[in-house]
């Protein structure tokens, strides 16, 4: 499949059609946008405007969200329109981040090393999570890579093993019994994609092919349960290694965030 016809198909399954656990999933005018059941904030996933269409569409979000005082992640793609989508949302308040590479594997094409190599994978202890407690570790993780809170992931993590089993798989990779590295998957009914996450690994075992051992594992599973394609938003420390491994480079993506202003009961107005 080309390019073209691949990003078609994932506009289509992975940003207008897609739903998450907990997540109610609104096609509302112009956008699709998916707002959290737990009052955990919200995203717009896919939008079709215009030069005419897209400020008052701006505008109608940005009240749905800050009337519930949640925050709101714009997600904007290099094939978006308009092609300034991006600084009009700057313009309105939105900090546009650094643009993750949207990553795509075909595993009819996959490579060998992923299914049937294993000697060339690293020797570690890579574990399948059941227990939601054990969750825990995956918070260790990132925290100590990224320094800042995932509390609200935890919290959805935990959830979605315990009512939507079927849909997430999480794995750890463990050396001598020390948790070093994560990575899950999400499956989404009726499509050809899954989508991988996390891909975190603590400072003090970088450089021994862990990230290769849950991206191979994570492989092995989508393949065996008829996914046709994997996905990524890979940044600059995990695009080169999915290279490596047959994944080619669909588009950019920029996560655009903005928080809504609220007033104290003293009148003083502060971010959320």
């Amino acid at each position: 499949m080309n390019n073209s016809d691949l990003l078609t198909l994932f506009d289509q399954e992975q940003r207008r059609a897609v739903t998450y656990p907990d997540l109610l999933r609104e096609e509302v005018r112009l956008v699709v946008r998916h707002v959290s059941t737990a009052g955990q904030d919200g995203f717009v996933l896919h939008s079709a405007l215009d030069e005419q269409t897209a400020e008052a569409e701006i505008d109608a979000q940005m009240d749905y969200f800050g009337g519930r005082e949640l925050r709101l992640e714009w997600k904007v793609y290099d094939h978006d329109q308009p092609p300034d989508l991006r600084d009009r949302l700057a313009r309105r308040g939105f900090v546009v981040e650094d643009p993750e590479a949207v990553m795509v594997l075909d595993l009819n094409a996959a490579l060998a090393i992923l299914f049937d190599q294993p000697h060339h994978l690293p020797h570690c202890d890579v574990r399948r999570l059941a227990d939601p407690a054990d969750v825990r570790f995956v918070a260790t993780i990132l925290h100590e890579v990224w320094q800042t809170n995932f509390d609200h992931l935890v919290v959805r993590l935990q959830n979605d093993l315990t009512r939507h089993a079927d849909l997430l798989s999480l794995y750890l990779a463990f050396v001598d019994d020390e948790p070093a590295s994560v990575g899950w998957t999400y499956f989404h009914p009726r499509s050809h994609f899954a989508s991988l996450w996390g891909g975190s690994t603590r400072s003090s075992f970088r450089q021994r092919g862990l990230y290769r051992a849950l991206l191979a594992v994570r492989a092995q599973e989508a393949a065996a349960r008829g996914v046709r394609f994997l996905t990524v938003d890979a940044g600059p420390m995990s695009q080169p290694i999915l290279e490596k491994h047959g994944f080619r480079l669909l588009s950019l993506v920029y996560g655009c965030k903005w928080s809504p202003a609220k007033r104290d009961k003293h009148g003083v107005v502060w971010e959320l």
